[in-house]
């Protein structure tokens, strides 16, 4: 599965194209490398999705059969390694 229709089916990006722009903007890491939107992922690849406000890094469990899932399956397709804040920037 993609990485993109990934993070849309797991539910931690809410939309593809947002996906696709997190992608665009060196966002997300897949094993410690940059990635783009169409890299193909495996169960246990750690993904790296920096926000504005923390750094999320989780690790797959199970690929989806489809590319949408229920809300209940979509939080069983990866387990969190880490969650750290981002610190406030200083202008």
């Amino acid at each position: 599965m993609r990485l993109d229709q990934f993070l849309k089916a797991s539910r931690l990006i809410p939309r593809r194209s947002l996906a696709q722009n997190y992608c665009e903007k060196n966002l997300i890491r897949v094993n410690g490398v940059l990635a783009k939107s169409s890299k193909g992922l495996n169960v246990d690849d750690e993904i790296e999705i920096r926000r504005k406000d923390k750094t999320l890094v989780i690790r797959i469990v199970a690929i989806p059969a489809n590319k949408q899932v229920s809300k209940e399956l979509a939080v069983k397709l990866y387990s969190v390694v880490s969650e750290t804040p981002q610190p406030d920037e200083v202008f």
